[in-house]
């Protein structure tokens, strides 16, 4: 159902593919836009049970789209460094094909954003609570259930891992 990776040597083992994800900060998030029109979004997530979540508006293209159609893409960029004198970049990227669905559960909710919060906010965990509290009643919260990911490494790095 899913595409091979067609640089099969550049195919990261799942294991670092699945740390881009822990450890990154900012996707973007691919949905079927309006008209047919492909609608890709940069957003803040955090990957935690073996998902993806984000939050947003309660209304808007992101949840619209997602409405219309669950399947979507995510897209992280792990590395990235450009090489001038090779003309050349080295990087390390993860992209993730899954179904996204509106949370509905408001305990798991708070959890999860809670978790967000600390991702995000670690020098000021103790406002966290109150934050939660005053921002709940606007939010928005999407899960991306993965049904595929691949990660993907430059051949600069890529080379580095096959002289070891």
């Amino acid at each position: 159902m899913f595409r091979e990776m067609r640089r099969k040597k550049q195919l990261l083992p799942e294991a670092e593919a699945l740390e881009i994800l822990k450890s990154g900060k900012t996707g973007v998030l691919a949905v079927s836009g309006d008209g047919g029109y492909p609608y890709a979004v940069p957003l803040n997530y955090i990957y935690i049970d073996g998902k993806i979540y984000f939050h947003c508006a309660k209304s808007g293209h992101k949840l619209d789209a997602i409405k219309s159609c669950d399947k979507v893409s995510f897209t992280v960029i792990g590395e990235d460094e450009i090489y001038q004198e090779k003309y050349a970049t080295n990087y390390r990227s993860v992209i993730v094909f899954g179904r996204a669905s509106l949370m509905t559960d408001e305990a798991e909710m708070r959890r999860i954003v809670t978790a967000f919060a600390e991702k995000y906010c670690p020098d000021f965990l103790e406002g966290i609570p109150a934050e939660v509290d005053r921002e709940f009643p606007a939010l928005a919260m999407v899960e991306i259930e993965i049904e595929h990911l691949t990660g993907k490494e430059g051949l600069y790095l890529n080379k580095k891992r096959s002289n070891k």
